[in-house]
């Protein structure tokens, strides 16, 4: 795979001399922000390389102006649209059951959107709003599309992180929520750890699964990022960008690269594995975190219920034998 130089003029991101356009003819995607910035590049690539690209969004109206723009990049590719809210964890759920009503079978999820916000907001369901959507909403989602994730194996998770973890990124374990000192910088920086942290966690969990499970930092992206922020560091911002096309980069290739297909648990920054903070590397942090995950999404009270109604069930079939 030959990547077209950062500073050339094509937005193309793969030289078409060394892939075939076609190369994930057949696969399925769904990709969560496909309605703008690196998501909406990510998918148009996809679809252009032939996956059947479903299209995660919350906005009808814009969700529907990228899913033109991806079918023509697919050469009239029928890629979907569904419409979800990744800060409604009611509405995550109803989209995974529609998703999984009508398919059955998922190559590649890609947990791309991500916001940052000046203000604090919460949540329909009481939660920061940064952390819920660029983290919370992943992890639930992920854990319902795994059963066809796991049916479609080999499949691929990817989960979109950030430098910024990097950057002052820790965990608040005694305010997640950051209700006591809310700043934007903290609270982004905080979800895109949690991000990576999530990765290690599920790639060991599901060693062995025929799933791979990879972050990556895109790069600075000229996308809608910097709202809100000074004019004066907008403009700053934008003469160091990079496009979206290329920040996609990252995310197509770990989609796509027979290189990267029994790979797991790494973080990519321009197609390469690259070392992340210590808090990055914790361990015992990613474990802490996949359990309060678990408690504030309800799976872990769900995966009771299930082994409880299981536990019933047994004991049900062996009253049955004992009475026949």
């Amino acid at each position: 795979m030959r990547i077209q130089p950062s500073n050339s003029n094509s937005e193309t991101m793969v030289s078409q001399e060394t892939n075939s356009p076609k190369e994930m003819s057949g696969k399925v995607v769904l990709i969560t922000g496909a309605s703008s910035g690196i998501g909406l590049a990510t998918a148009c690539e996809l679809a252009r390389r032939g996956a059947h690209v479903i299209l995660l969004c919350r906005d009808k109206t814009r969700g529907e102006a990228a899913l033109a723009k991806v079918n023509e990049a697919g050469g009239n590719a029928e890629a979907e649209l569904l419409l979800v809210d990744l800060a409604s964890f009611a509405s995550i759920r109803a989209g995974a059951k529609q998703f999984l009503a009508t398919h059955s079978k998922l190559d590649v999820l890609i947990n791309n959107a991500g916001l940052p916000l000046k203000d604090r907001r919460v949540t329909v369901d009481g939660y920061e709003e940064v952390f819920a959507v660029n983290h919370l909403s992943h992890f639930l989602l992920t854990h319902l599309l795994l059963p066809v994730l796991k049916a479609s194996a080999p499949a691929r998770i990817i989960n979109v992180s950030s430098l910024a973890h990097a950057m002052g990124g820790k965990m608040h374990w005694d305010d997640l929520m950051l209700e006591k000192s809310y700043k934007r910088w903290p609270a982004y920086s905080q979800s895109k750890l949690a991000n990576i942290l999530f990765t290690i966690e599920l790639a060991k969990r599901l060693k062995g699964e025929g799933i791979t499970v990879n972050t990556l930092h895109p790069g600075l992206v000229d996308t809608r990022f910097t709202r809100g922020h000074h004019p004066i560091f907008q403009k700053l911002f934008r003469m160091v960008a990079i496009s979206a096309e290329q920040g996609a980069q990252t995310s197509v290739y770990l989609a796509t690269s027979k290189d990267v297909e029994n790979v797991t648990g790494l973080y990519f920054v321009k197609m390469k594995p690259h070392k992340t903070s210590a808090r990055a590397r914790n361990e015992a942090d990613a474990a802490r975190l996949w359990k309060m995950s678990e408690k504030l999404t309800g799976i872990a009270s769900e995966s009771v219920a299930k082994e409880a109604q299981k536990e019933a069930g047994m004991e049900s079939e062996k009253a049955l034998l004992k009475a026949a």
